[in-house]
């Protein structure tokens, strides 16, 4: 009980909270410090504190590379909290996540900050890999008016059908009329790095960052981006339909460390 009341003792402050919601947003990338404070408006001093009470907790852990600390949430003591918050505080009279829901088409929404390149990217590709078991959906925290001209014609030249993509908001999702989602899979940091709010039906959450190929502007760039997301799409669409909720979204997590070379 001691450790978890020092969770929740650390969780129990607004900033602190809000640094943890983002490490979990950017799960399992480790962020560097100095990010973690341009996000959130957090001075340095004031945020190495935090640092420090949360990683006494148990909740982050911190890396070095190089010069820089990065920190990540430690996903176990996550679970460990809400577990213990459900099954002790609560003697489970409040009901536990929902189960995967089977049997049927499940939507993925992919996330990028301007819903330009990669997640139309990754619509594309889940449509063409899994599209009788999956329905593909894509938006941006800030989307641009139009599809980058030179993704939509890398994908047309790889045999995809790209008339129905076009750029939308993340908002148009939160409309009650929207399709209830499954997976929301953000693609890029600034996407991640946005508190949206939570979609009905608790999807399943995941971050797959993929380097941005409109900024590095080389056939190269728009061709990794590629690769990735296809590796980690078919991944995807190879994950049992009857996978329960924990192990699901581990599936997922670890997804996100796929690369080409290793699928």
């Amino acid at each position: 009980m001691e450790q978890q009341v020092a969770r929740l003792s650390a969780l129990a402050h607004p900033q602190r909270l809000s640094v943890f919601r983002l490490l979990m947003r950017r799960y399992p990338a480790h962020v560097p410090a100095g990010e973690i404070g341009a996000i959130l408006n957090i001075r340095p001093s004031t945020l190495s504190g935090y640092l420090s009470d949360l990683a006494e907790a148990g909740l982050i852990e911190q890396q070095r590379r190089g010069t820089s600390l990065r920190y990540a949430a430690v996903l176990d003591a996550a679970e460990g909290l809400t577990d213990y918050l459900w099954r002790d505080c609560c003697r489970a009279r409040t009901l536990p996540p929902a189960p995967a829901r089977t049997g049927r088409v499940r939507n993925v929404l992919f996330l990028c900050a301007a819903n330009s390149a990669r997640s139309l990217m990754a619509e594309a590709i889940l449509r063409e890999v899994a599209g009788r078991r999956f329905e593909a959906f894509s938006a941006g925290t800030s989307p641009r008016a139009e599809p980058n001209p030179q993704a939509i014609t890398m994908l047309r030249e790889l045999g995809h059908e790209t008339d129905t993509l076009y750029s939308k908001p993340a908002s148009a999702f939160h409309d009650p009329d929207a399709p209830q989602m499954d997976f929301v899979i953000t693609v890029c940091d600034r996407a991640a790095s946005v508190d949206l709010p939570v979609l009905p039906g608790a999807p399943v959450a995941a971050h797959w960052p993929v380097p941005d190929p409109v900024e590095l502007a080389t056939p190269e760039a728009y061709a990794d981006a590629y690769l990735t997301l296809r590796a980690r799409i078919e991944a995807l669409a190879d994950l049992p339909a009857d996978l329960p909720r924990p192990e699901l979204q581990r599936a997922v997590d670890r997804i996100a460390r796929l690369h080409p070379e290793t699928a």
